[in-house]
């Protein structure tokens, strides 16, 4: 199983800070008075891409053009902000970026990959099906698949985790959104890396459960194609590799409704002035669905991302759940 030594993130950090900064985690005093705990906040929403997936791309892209100099391009499948990070390296790098995203996919990330140099395809009606087709047309083409998850993709991520635990090692509980897990494994093993005790739970979707009820019934489980507005965690196919890890060092895994996260994003908005898209704001979710649970200790939510388009926003500031449209699901 993927393992991490303390040197190997801390090298990590050093080649993440040529591209970025490290974002704040910030206690927020309005929010802490809605959870009814001390809350650290990790603001990956403040990276150039407005996600945490920029980390990522940045250890993935330096191992790529070390390890494979003679690649033309890459190819890789996204709900956006995955395919956000990959498009602005891969440019940087002088290599091409072909990205598959399903129809009916967010408009705004969709602009935002193409600004960054993306080649964007839309095909199938969700992420696995669109993954489906970049793997055949990598192969096709000659072009690297970039895979949901790898190991340089999640050292990259695992910085996040490893800037939050660093700064606040005295956590009780990360929460922390699933999709295809590069997140959630990423704090786990930066976690194990610093020798920490803190927990990790991880947040799915209740449309999205794939994680959930794989970790539950302890074999992989493929779901119907979900329907959530938290586009990030929209995965019907569970990562073996990113299972084996979350199966084993998450404390536990939630559902969250649409209702639910809709209200987070209204509550991080209301106290602390910064969007969260749908994933994003599962965390907060978690938190507030087990607010008697978690009193009295300090805990952490991840707010993985922030872009969520105007639309949506709007509808769920004025109080309402946004749903798919038609051709969506």
């Amino acid at each position: 199983m993927m393992n991490f030594t303390k040197s190997e993130l801390e090298d990590a950090c050093a080649l993440v800070y040529r591209h970025m900064d490290p974002t704040p985690q910030y206690s927020w005093p309005l929010l802490n008075a809605r959870t009814g705990t001390p809350t650290w906040v990790k603001h990956e929403n403040h990276g150039p891409t407005g996600a945490f997936k920029m980390r990522g791309a940045i250890t993935f892209m330096d191992w790529l053009t070390r390890t494979h100099p003679d690649v033309p391009g890459i190819c890789t499948a996204t709900k956006g902000n995955h395919g956000q990070g990959q498009a602005r390296m891969a440019t940087a790098a002088g290599l091409s970026a072909r990205i598959y995203v399903p129809h009916g996919n967010s408009v705004e990330k969709n602009a935002a990959m193409k600004a960054f140099g993306a080649e964007l395809i839309e095909h199938g009606t969700d992420f696995d099906e669109a993954r489906a087709e970049a793997v055949r047309v990598a192969e096709r083409d000659g072009l690297f698949i970039v895979p949901p998850f790898h190991k340089e993709l999640v050292r990259g991520v695992a910085t996040y985790a490893f800037e939050l635990l660093s700064a606040q090692p005295d956590l009780d509980t990360i929460y922390v959104p699933i999709g295809c897990g590069s997140g959630i494994c990423g704090t786990i093993l930066a976690r194990n890396a610093l020798g920490s005790k803190t927990k990790v739970v991880g947040v799915v979707s209740d449309r999205a459960q794939t994680a959930k009820l794989s970790v539950e019934a302890g074999r992989m489980i493929e779901t119907e194609a979900p329907d959530t507005f938290a586009d990030g965690m929209a995965v019907r196919v569970p990562v073996q590799e990113a299972y084996d890890i979350y199966a084993k060092g998450a404390e536990r895994i939630i559902a969250v409704s649409d209702d639910e996260v809709a209200e987070a994003i209204r509550t991080y908005y209301h106290c602390t002035h910064n969007l969260a898209e749908g994933a994003g704001a599962a965390p907060l979710a978690g938190l507030l669905q087990e607010k008697d649970k978690m009193a009295g200790k300090a805990c952490a939510v991840i707010l993985c991302g922030g872009n969520i388009d105007t639309a949506w926003f709007l509808q769920v500031m004025a109080g309402q759940t946004p749903q798919l449209r038609p051709d969506t699901l």
